[in-house]
């Protein structure tokens, strides 16, 4: 087997100003990074393509560092190497910093934080020891590839030089001397022990840049006080799954969109669920199903501002031509997400097309209005309190919810396949009616609530007549015994009690017939049309979802080993991809992945809250 040229997915490092994000391979170099927003077009993207663009910043001729690590408590990296003239150390930080006034880059429609994003990607350097050549190889190219730079000097000193294309400029900016070759910038330097060298790039207004070394690096000690601030404000329990939980958060944070509040599914686009196949999908959007885990999650934490700030966003949206909300959105709101491929990148290891937009946004999935509902229930639960601008959309996506939960729809998975009645779509039918009329009785509203309490009660009549398996375990859809590891939300959203024998018959099923070598699959490709071709990988949210519904069903001495094997396969910066390869232990899909996260904190908080019960009754 020839080495990929590609670096392994879980091998990248994630960075994030909550704007943005950029992935920083193992040699140093930055594969990804889209400017001014998640979903923006790249201008580093030798993630899918290794002629489109990258920048590095690291020793001369050395390739393999010796180490790799986070800040502890925080989105900023360190890297390690040892050369044979000494010893460097690297950080890289998309540099946070107090807030000056409206943001004209990426304009914010929420309240203003103490804190926001300077646009600036700052890489410092100090020689620990010896004598090391530093080099610096900045080559962008815009619009995914497309368009290589055009380089300008910026004044006359050779420190500042600024870099063009399809309508996109920022400025690099170092205190070593900036070459320019083509559409390439680059330096070297040697540095003694003791010496520091830095670079950045900058798309701030004017393009403003640090002044000098010690600006440099006082930004990036900024970032490192602004993510530690940040996570204490979390309540996180003491317990060994601590540092996994906090690891998810400072993810999910990275993953805000901090202008809307929106979160995205996804740093990336079109790394793939199948080696070298076509699943290859856009995930730089906010998918309204991820609402209920995501308020599940900051709620959890005691993160109430976020959760705020995300609801505030959901309200906000445009709602669909039936009055419901569609799957997803772009980050700033946008309904229409085209999808299109760019056919002159190779995609990641062959894999293609390379997509961006997803055709998926104008999708019929019938379980997006529980996932917005549940999510409403969670944020007024505290206060018992429907905040006035929500109960319009309250109504609204109950209202969508009863005339859609009889349709065939395509699932929580978007099958591009033929529509089907699937189980998972009806039970989040009943999670939807359920609670809305929980939020009438909170609202004393008897009428609605009477009203949406009954259809609540048919949908799961109808999933209990139609969506069983003789063994008792719920079925994909109405018209086959195939599995869906969709299902394993039943017991997570109360639809039946957990000591049901029905639940316990769809816990078990999906462990012994949806797993490989222990991780669960979402679903067996050659037993559901979903309209493409190629095997997948385990998918890591579904494999949380089961350590849930084990600790649901008491089965917690199950629910840890699995967690304990999950908490084993995380990349070596503690990160999850969506998918996970276990013929080859690697991990597949978009990367960081929102879901998997979320999902990992939902399954450690049900560890925690049964072994803190444990102790309560020794």
């Amino acid at each position: 087997m020839s080495v990929s040229p590609f670096p392994p997915i879980a091998d990248y490092a994630f960075l994030s100003n909550c704007h943005t994000g950029a992935l920083i391979a193992p040699d140093g170099s930055v594969d990804w990074l889209c400017l001014p927003s998640f979903d923006s077009p790249a201008v580093f993207g030798n993630l899918l393509d290794r002629g489109a663009g990258s920048f590095r910043f690291g020793p001369y001729g050395i390739n393999v560092p010796t180490a790799r690590a986070y800040v502890p408590g925080t989105n900023v990296m360190t890297t390690t190497w040892h050369t044979p003239g000494g010893w460097l150390l690297v950080h890289d930080a998309l540099t946070m910093g107090p807030s000056t006034g409206h943001d004209t880059i990426t304009p914010h429609t929420r309240p203003p934080a103490d804190d926001d994003a300077e646009h600036l990607l700052v890489r410092t350097v100090t020689c620990l020891s010896g004598s090391i050549e530093v080099e610096l190889v900045c080559e962008p190219a815009f619009d995914y590839g497309r368009t290589p730079a055009t380089w300008t000097a910026v004044g006359d000193d050779g420190h500042a030089a600024d870099a063009s294309g399809a309508g996109q400029t920022f400025r690099l900016a170092s205190d070593m001397r900036i070459g320019i070759e083509g559409g390439s910038a680059r330096a070297r330097h040697v540095l003694a022990e003791g010496e520091t060298a830095y670079c950045v790039v900058s798309w701030a207004e004017g393009l403003a840049v640090p002044v000098d070394d010690a600006d440099a690096e006082g930004r990036v000690r900024a970032t490192i006080d602004f993510w530690r601030n940040w996570l204490a404000r979390a309540r996180v329990p003491d317990h060994h799954l601590r540092p996994a939980i906090e690891r998810s958060a400072l993810t999910i944070k990275g993953l805000t969109y901090m202008p809307t509040g929106a979160t995205v599914a996804a740093l990336t686009t079109s790394l793939p669920e199948t080696p070298g196949g076509e699943r290859n999908w856009d995930y730089r959007y906010t998918w309204i199903r991820d609402t209920t885990f995501t308020l599940q999650a900051l709620h959890y934490l005691n993160l109430d501002w976020e959760a705020d700030e995300f609801m505030q966003f959901v309200a906000d949206l445009e709602p669909a031509e039936d009055g419901g909300l569609q799957i997803m959105y772009g980050v700033d709101g946008r309904r229409d997400l085209t999808e299109s491929t760019r056919d002159e990148l190779t995609g990641y290891e062959h894999a293609r097309p390379v997509r961006i937009g997803n055709a998926a946004f104008d999708q019929r999935q019938n379980d997006v209005y529980g996932a917005v509902l549940d999510s409403i229930l969670l944020h007024t639960v505290r206060s018992r309190h429907v905040p006035r601008r929500l109960w319009p959309l309250v109504e609204s996506q109950a209202a969508a919810a009863m005339a859609t939960w009889k349709e065939p729809d395509q699932g929580i998975w978007e099958a591009r396949g033929k529509p089907q009645h699937y189980v998972s779509s009806k039970l989040m039918g009943w999670v939807a009616l359920d609670r809305a009329a929980q939020l009438a009785g909170i609202r004393d509203d008897r009428e609605h609530a009477e009203q949406w309490r009954a259809t609540a009660d048919e949908i799961r009549a109808d999933i209990l007549e139609h969506g069983l398996r003789d063994d008792g375990a719920l079925r994909q859809h109405y018209d086959t015994d195939a599995l869906d590891a969709s299902t394993l939300l039943a017991p997570l959203f109360g639809f039946l009690p957990p000591d049901d024998p029905r639940i316990r018959a769809t816990v078990e099923a999906v462990g012994a017939e949806l797993t490989e070598n222990g991780y669960v699959l979402r679903y067996r490709t050659d037993e559901t049309d979903d309209g493409m071709s190629g095997k997948e990988g385990t998918f890591l949210i579904c494999s949380f979802w089961l350590v849930s519904a084990l600790a649901a069903i008491g089965e917690s001495e199950r629910a840890n080993d699995l967690m304990e094997r999950l908490l084993r396969i995380a990349s070596p910066l503690g990160l999850y991809a969506e998918e996970y390869e276990v013929e080859r232990s690697r991990h597949l899909g978009n990367v960081p992945q929102a879901f998997s996260h979320l999902a990992l904190m939902q399954a450690a908080g049900r560890i925690i809250l049964t072994d803190f019960r444990r102790e309560m009754s020794l």
